[in-house]
């Protein structure tokens, strides 16, 4: 009987596939005391399954390639780095030799000791890691269950199907695409969170709250994910899967159809130039960028030179790093962010610090660089030498004051005068801009940015830092908002500013490359934007049907709504191609 389940989508799409099950309280825990002589029999069978856990994440790590492979790759060392925890492996330890508990059911202790640690932490971003002890945990009891740890098979079974699961490890969802899988479907995640944003980067659907999924759906079902509206269909019938085929017949014409607009202006129907400049974190992206006719990179993450590693890079891996970059856009302009660690970006070098109460208002961004001057120097420097190979931008993150960005400043100045005296050629001129992510940035802005050469609005954090709303809680998930009034305004008011200023201004963050948002942002006055390669196509064809002067006649009822419904329905009157703007929106 066709049954249908509820959620958000978190990834938009549809497929059609067999339901897989992945059940971590499905495992045997064995509760019976141990007799002596079987101590040394269990102690050898978890320690046989922790080098199985481990070897089976190395030959993950090994696989990865492209540009998610550095993203991907910190979560599973995250995983690896508490398999060889010493307080984790004695602690199973000794409740085998001392507690006389069989291998499973010590593991087992030690995931609800662990998890009751990190649910009593006060930051939620703390909290939500718990999500990795469960992973730790599962994998290992999966390897202490089966007769072969071979993990290939485990995933070439699941070849045409869909995973239904409470979570999935975003170090999981590569390899778990590369062998098949076609969705997801998740009771517990968040749209915000890493593992929906790896799964929009790879265009595979994903539901996420759907509660009743693993209650309602059994292994084998067949079953229909439509991450646009995230509903889950059951035992679909013939009318579904017409309604299917038909969205495949759309979509195959979609993306013949944005393929000739690779090398096509992005104008709008009333003869205005806009930018869609390509965010980028690897060397893979800028081939990507290049292909879809980016305008330039408007956001490079160097952080993520600093993740996978136990040091902090030198100067000269990081000056090929940013050459390489430089040089792969061919003359075209490239935003270099420093370095933005700290939150919800915690390095294996150490230099974010351990223990803040809570991170995401700490020590992050351009605080942390102020704070290891040694740090910003080489990084400075580094992206200094860049500049004689193509235009660069120079991006500090998380400004909040004006003495943050004359610091700075002074710094790139001591930087060059040691570079000139040194004999490399650099630019006689430094394009220095600030992201605007904190509201007294925006505020402010007027009387700082005298000292900027451009301004990029990073609408993720700015959302959350208005709203006083943690993008990663999944319990807030409705309060995060980009149409709150509060945060057109001080979007509008920032591009003014810039306007009046005669400042370029770029909006970088995830709104930027979302088709729902494209008319709105136009209408308060962008024309510069930053997004994930893979979207440009999309929204160079929605910016061409649109008329900008129309659009910024609304821009005013817009700014006057007092709240986000009222907001919606003043969207719902933008329309692209005749469809309302925020169809199946998904902040």
């Amino acid at each position: 009987m066709r049954l249908v389940l509820e959620g958000s989508g978190a990834s938009r799409g549809m497929a059609l596939g067999r339901a897989r099950l992945e059940q971590p309280s499905r495992f045997l825990v064995v509760e019976t005391p141990l007799e002596e002589s079987e101590i040394a029999d269990q102690l050898q069978r978890i320690d046989q399954a922790i080098a199985a856990a481990i070897n089976e994440l190395n030959v993950l790590r090994d696989k990865l390639d492209g540009p998610l492979a550095r993203e991907v790759g910190e979560f599973i060392d995250a995983h690896r780095l508490i398999l060889e925890d010493p307080e984790f492996v004695n602690g199973l330890h000794d409740l085998i030799s001392e507690g006389r508990f069989h291998a499973s059911a010590a593991l087992k202790m030690q995931r609800e000791s662990l998890v009751a640690v990190f649910e009593a932490m006060d930051d939620p971003y703390l909290r939500s890691r718990r999500e990795d002890i469960e992973h730790v945990i599962g994998r290992v009891q999966g390897a202490l269950n089966r007769e072969s740890s071979a993990e290939e098979r485990k995933l070439a079974s699941r070849v045409g199907e869909i995973l239904v699961s409470d979570t999935v490890a975003p170090s999981e969802l590569v390899p778990l695409a590369e062998h098949g899988v076609l969705g997801f479907i998740l009771t517990a995640g968040s749209m915000l969170s890493h593992s929906a944003i790896l799964a929009r980067s790879l265009r595979l659907p994903m539901v996420v709250g759907s509660l009743d999924a693993l209650a309602h759906l059994q292994d084998g079902d067949l079953i229909l994910i439509d991450g646009d509206s995230g509903n889950v269909v059951a035992h679909p019938t013939a009318q579904d899967l017409a309604g299917y085929r038909q969205w495949q017949r759309e979509t195959a014409q979609q993306d013949k159809r944005r393929a000739r607009l690779r090398n096509a202006d992005t104008r709008t129907v009333d003869g205005v130039d806009i930018k869609l400049h390509a965010n980028a974190e690897m060397n893979g992206d800028v081939a990507r960028a290049r292909a879809c006719g980016a305008a330039g990179i408007g956001l490079y993450r160097t952080e993520f030179l600093f993740l996978q590693r136990k040091d902090a890079p030198g100067e000269e891996e990081q000056f090929l790093a940013y050459r390489d970059l430089v040089l792969g856009m061919g003359g075209l302009p490239v935003t270099i962010r420093t370095l933005d660690l700290g939150a919800d970006k915690a390095d294996s070098a150490g230099l974010v610090l351990e223990d803040e109460p809570n991170p995401a208002l700490g020590v992050r961004g351009v605080r942390l660089s102020l704070r290891i001057p040694q740090l910003m120097h080489t990084q400075l420097r580094a992206i200094l030498r860049t500049t004689g190979y193509g235009p660069v931008r120079i991006l500090i993150p998380m400004i909040s004051a004006v003495e943050e960005i004359i610091t700075v400043k002074r710094m790139i100045k001591e930087c060059a005068m040691q570079l000139r005296t040194e004999g490399h050629e650099i630019a006689d001129h430094f394009t220095i801009g600030a992201m605007i992510e904190v509201p007294a940035a925006a505020i402010a802005l007027p009387s700082m940015i005298r000292h900027l050469d451009f301004v990029s609005i990073g609408t993720n954090d700015l959302v959350q830092y208005t709203l006083a709303v943690d993008r990663n809680n999944n319990e807030l998930g409705d309060l995060y908002d980009p149409l709150h009034p509060a945060v057109l305004r001080l979007i509008a008011q920032t591009i003014a500013v810039g306007k009046r200023s005669r400042c370029p201004v770029t909006l970088c963050g995830e709104i930027a490359g979302d088709v729902n948002f494209t008319a709105m942002l136009i209408a308060l006055g962008l024309t510069d934007f930053s997004m994930n390669p893979g979207l440009i196509l999309e929204v160079r064809e929605t910016v061409n049907s649109l008329d900008r002067g129309e659009l910024r006649r609304l821009a005013p009822s817009l700014l006057h709504a007092s709240d986000r419904e009222s907001i919606r329905h003043i969207v719902q009157r933008m329309r692209v191609q005749g469809r309302p703007i925020m169809e199946n929106a998904v902040p």
